[in-house]
Formats: C-alpha cells, sequence, structure tokens
C-alpha cells in the first residue's frame, strides 16, 4: 500500500489540510460550492445550526445543519486551477487517512454541488434562468494531465466538437464531461439542460475584446452554429469541467447550476444580479435536503 509522501500531502500542524484548514471531521457529505467567499455567508444564512466556520485565503468553509440535512459550503475562488485544489483536498478529507497517509478501504462519496454564475450564449437564454451543466466542456486543459480522464469523457462529442468547430491546436486539447445523472434527474425541473463551457479565463478565452483581441476572434460564431444531436452550448463559466471531471474520476457525485447574469450574444449583462442567486440557492438547499 502507497503511502503518500508530505510533499504530495500536506497537513499542517493542528491536522487539517494545507488549504482549506480543514480536519476530516468538519466535513459534511453534502457540499456546496461557491466561488464568491461572501457566498458562503449567503448560502449559511439559510443554515439551522452552524457548527463550524474557518478561511484560509480564498477558502472559507461553514458546515452546519439546514433542515436535518447536514451540510457544509465552500469558496473555492475562481478558476479550474482552484477547483484542482478543492476537489482534491475534499476526496483526500473524505478518503485519505492522515495518521498513515494511506488510502482508506472503503471509500466514502460525497455529493458535490457547485452553485455560480454565468454568460449566456443562445438567444433563448435570458438573464435570471438556471442552467444546469449536464455537459461541461473543459478548454482549460486540466482533466489531461489526470490517468483515467478518456474513461470518464464523451470522446465520441470531443471529436465533432474541434473537427466541425475547426479547433486550434495551440490551444490545450478541450475535454467533455457529464455531470452526475443522479444530480441532473433532481435538478431538472427547475434548470435548463446545459452544455457548458468552463474557459481559462475571463477575457479573451470566453471571447472578449477589451484591448488585446482574441485569437479566434470568430470561435464563438462557430460554437454557437455546433449542434450535436439536438443539443447546443448553452453558457460560459470557469469551473464545472474541472468539478465534473475530477469527481467522476474519484467516485464522487457532483454538477453545477449557474445563473445567467449576461447574454453574450445579445451583449447584454445584469450586475444587481443577487436575487437571481438567492433564488438558485434557496431552490438547490430545498432539493439537497431531500436527496
Amino acid at each position: 500500500m502507497r503511502t503518500i509522501p508530505s510533499s504530495e500531502l500536506i497537513i499542517n500542524d493542528d491536522g487539517s489540510i494545507f488549504h482549506l484548514h480543514l480536519k476530516p471531521e468538519n466535513l459534511a457529505d453534502t457540499i456546496v460550492l461557491v466561488g464568491d467567499p461572501a457566498r458562503v455567508e449567503q448560502v449559511s444564512g439559510y443554515f439551522d445550526t452552524i457548527e463550524l466556520s474557518c478561511r484560509n485565503r480564498e477558502f472559507c468553509t461553514v458546515t452546519g445543519t439546514f433542515k436535518g440535512r447536514r451540510m457544509s459550503v465552500i469558496s473555492h475562488g475562481i478558476g479550474t486551477d482552484n477547483i484542482d485544489i478543492v476537489v482534491t483536498e475534499l476526496d483526500a478529507l473524505a478518503n485519505i487517512d492522515f495518521a498513515t497517509r494511506t488510502v482508506k478501504p472503503t471509500h466514502r462519496r460525497l455529493t458535490l454541488l457547485r452553485l455560480g454564475t454565468s454568460g449566456g450564449l443562445m438567444d433563448e437564454l435570458k438573464i435570471g434562468d438556471l442552467v444546469f451543466a449536464r455537459t461541461s466542456i473543459g478548454f482549460d486543459g486540466l482533466l489531461n494531465f489526470y490517468e483515467g480522464r478518456d474513461r470518464v469523457c464523451d470522446l465520441e462529442m470531443e471529436f465533432d466538437f474541434t473537427s466541425r468547430v475547426g479547433w486550434n491546436e495551440q490551444l490545450p486539447s478541450p475535454y467533455f464531461v457529464d455531470a452526475d445523472a443522479e444530480l441532473w434527474e433532481l435538478f431538472r425541473d427547475s434548470t435548463i439542460d446545459g452544455i457548458t463551457i468552463s474557459a481559462p479565463g475571463f477575457y479573451a478565452p470566453q471571447g472578449r475584446w477589451v484591448r488585446l483581441r482574441p485569437a479566434d476572434a470568430d470561435l464563438n460564431e462557430r460554437i454557437e452554429q455546433w449542434n450535436y444531436r439536438g443539443r447546443r452550448v448553452t453558457n460560459y463559466e470557469m469551473e464545472s469541467s474541472a468539478l465534473a471531471g475530477l469527481a467522476a474520476l474519484m467516485g464522487h457525485r457532483a454538477a453545477t447550476v449557474c445563473t445567467v447574469i449576461a447574454q453574450r450574444a445579445k451583449l447584454d449583462m445584469e450586475t444587481d444580479y443577487r436575487p437571481f442567486v438567492e433564488k438558485m440557492i434557496t431552490m438547490s438547499l430545498e432539493k439537497l435536503a431531500r436527496f
């Protein structure tokens, strides 16, 4: 049995894991993930009880209960690189024996739901709509660094996209991964079926042009025209692909629900989006409490 060295699994002097500053007993099986640390307070404000609150850098955690269900809400910051840290450390908290630095013989399965914001690509999407990332497209390349990525990815969909959209080979190879099927069944009556792109940046990687022109200025137009078995790309954000992919490799349930706060096709944006996010949070908590 492999003993994980201290350089690979970093445990703080107080027994907590390096970035999240959590101990295994601090973590609930049901976890709500948010990008903005301020949104942790927004979510945990609905909790009936709170047993733990801690923060390190952008990683803020509150563990408590909502309608009898123990939950944790954790902020992950922006980007799939942060998701790599958070999901790996959550899995370690659940499935590594910190005393022996070995994988436990019985694995604990976590339920990870990310609640985020996104920009809509389809004309039909309205600001305030909730999109469930049933399939996520990773433009970041993160999952390609992990052994076994092909067994959790839709390779046929990847090939169809890259060939028909005319993918630039200088960019990271995109990967396509589905959210957990049980979570899709839980949320399908309250959300829109989405194909969601996770971009490795907010500006040029999503086709935005401020002062530096995107290398492929027409990419979004070709993406909007792409159709795979009647499904089209719905929205852009920056985390769902890594969450879905890493969770699938590790055996956890994971999904992303996003509120549309920008209409990219119509060049529209809503900066006061808190009421839409509030609606997403309350709906999601109610569903998770019954899951």
